[in-house]
């Protein structure tokens, strides 16, 4: 219950919190009554039947009503009936689903709906709409695992196909759809191609196609135990999809009792290689010139330049020893 003031003139009033602008001000909705009961009781039923409007409870078509309303006195005239018109011809389905509901997902089907039978500057314009309309995304705070988090989560795992899973994404650096979609065929030597992804379709069934982007076309050297890890496998090295992959890597973490972070953390550019000997051995026996690779080889791990230069001597490490 809001809390009740008295004024100067022996009234009393309750003030609630109604909505914030999109400049970030906050507005009260203020009620004032003889009693202080009574202005409580005014603040209480105006809160309950206001329940629906709540930022978490309306639905998208009315987030962009009250974005229109709210910045109709600074837009042009021809701007308002521009997003009104986008509103009623491209909002109607999408945009009876609330914001609490609201995925990446939905809105991805909603554009592709509209881009079969209108131009890419239309389809730009009602996501520019919609975009402008929905709360920025908070920064997620996310945990980067250490080297000692990942030994110990690869001692957990030993031998089994998520070792495999975790090795490649952390010593790669690949995703957990390159990973459940590379084969013996990409393997040559100490180098993995990676050529294709594994996704899923809106029907849930999952399948091999090729990246997204040309950039994610690229070779990796891996170092000589990563690779001895998958030797003797025929066909795809994990037959896992990814979402098993995200499912096991969760239970594997929890019950490790490292500090909890995500699958595609690994990918991470500040996690370094895990196994100490060899640091050690490479702090004792690289050369000046190519301890500053090993540097920015730890920094920036998808940089396949440096990889020549670490690779001679992690192999010579496990050769000799």
């Amino acid at each position: 219950m809001a809390k009740a003031k008295k004024l100067p003139s022996g009234s009393w009033r309750v003030q609630i919190f109604d909505h914030k602008d999109v400049d970030g001000k906050r507005h009260y909705k203020s009620f004032t009554a003889s009693t202080k009961k009574e202005a409580q009781f005014m603040a209480a039923a105006w809160a309950a039947g206001n329940a629906n409007e709540r930022p978490e409870n309306i639905t998208l078509y009315m987030a962009v009503s009250k974005y229109i309303d709210a910045k109709r006195g600074v837009l042009s005239p021809s701007t308002v009936a521009f997003y009104e018109q986008t509103q009623r011809c491209y909002l109607r389905k999408v945009g009876e689903t609330s914001l609490k509901d609201l995925t990446n997902t939905i809105l991805q089907i909603w554009i592709s709906e509209i881009a079969k039978d209108h131009s890419p500057k239309t389809v730009r314009n009602a996501h520019g709409l919609v975009k402008t309309t929905l709360p920025a995304r908070k920064k997620p705070e996310l945990y980067t695992p250490s080297d000692q988090d990942v030994q110990k989560l690869l001692t957990h795992v030993a031998g089994r196909e998520l070792e495999i899973a975790i090795l490649l994404a952390a010593f790669g650096p690949m995703r957990r759809g390159e990973i459940c979609a590379l084969t013996s065929d990409d393997i040559h030597g100490n180098i993995v191609s990676v050529n294709k992804s594994m996704v899923t379709g809106p029907d849930r069934i999952w399948s091999v196609k090729q990246p997204k982007t040309y950039s994610s076309y690229r070779e990796i050297e891996y170092p000589a135990f990563v690779i001895k890890k998958m030797a003797g496998i025929e066909g795809r090295i994990i037959k896992a999809t990814p979402e098993q992959i995200t499912s096991r890597f969760r239970r594997a973490v929890k019950f490790s009792g490292v500090t909890p972070f995500r699958f595609h953390d690994l990918r991470h550019p500040y996690v370094k290689y895990t196994l100490k000997i060899f640091s050690t051995f490479l702090e004792m026996n690289t050369p000046k010139h190519c301890s500053k690779c090993l540097d920015a080889f730890i920094l920036k791990k998808q940089d396949s330049s440096l990889h020549s230069c670490t690779q001679k001597s992690f192999n010579f490490h496990i050769i000799s020893s």
